[in-house]
């Protein structure tokens, strides 16, 4: 069911296997800023520009101290390739059950050229560093996500 978290509801714990299928544990990152960005596929046209600006942005998230995840429902092998092939700097999480999707609220129905189907809709969470969803993006393209998060991030540091 579509409902996701707001700002301020806690984060749900998760451990789920990254792109090497080495078991990656939120508890990793304490003490740290998260920026979970839940995407739909990995290797299309959409995702692919957000991992690529996300990539491009590595170094100014981390000078707001902000590790990123994506987290999709693809396998470990094909986020592997994904990695390999747009030589991406951050962690990708493999979601297979869509758990942590729904635990997070991103999980739902979706349409696509008059299919009705169940996925993950595009939805980034900031986790603060107590554990709390500090800010949702949801309205973003991918062309620009990175630049959305990042003009919150230099706002909140003023």
């Amino acid at each position: 069911m579509f409902n996701p978290l707001k700002a301020g509801d806690i984060a749900p714990h998760f451990s789920l296997p990254d792109q090497d299928g080495e078991l990656v544990d939120s508890n990793d990152y304490k003490d740290q800023h998260i920026l979970i960005y839940f995407y739909p596929k990995a290797m299309t046209p959409g995702c692919t520009v957000q991992a690529c600006n996300l990539r491009d942005s590595f170094e100014d998230f981390k000078k707001y101290d902000v590790a990123v995840i994506g987290i999709s429902t693809d396998k470990p092998e094909k986020l592997s390739k994904f990695t390999e092939k747009e030589l991406l700097n951050f962690t990708l999480l493999s979601d297979e059950n869509h758990e942590i999707s729904e635990a997070f609220g991103v999980w739902g129905e979706k349409s696509f050229m008059g299919k009705t189907y169940n996925g993950i809709h595009r939805i980034s969470f900031l986790i603060s560093k107590d554990g709390k969803i500090e800010k949702v993006f949801d309205n973003f393209k991918t062309s620009n996500h990175h630049e959305v998060v990042l003009n919150y991030l230099k706002e909140q540091a003023k």
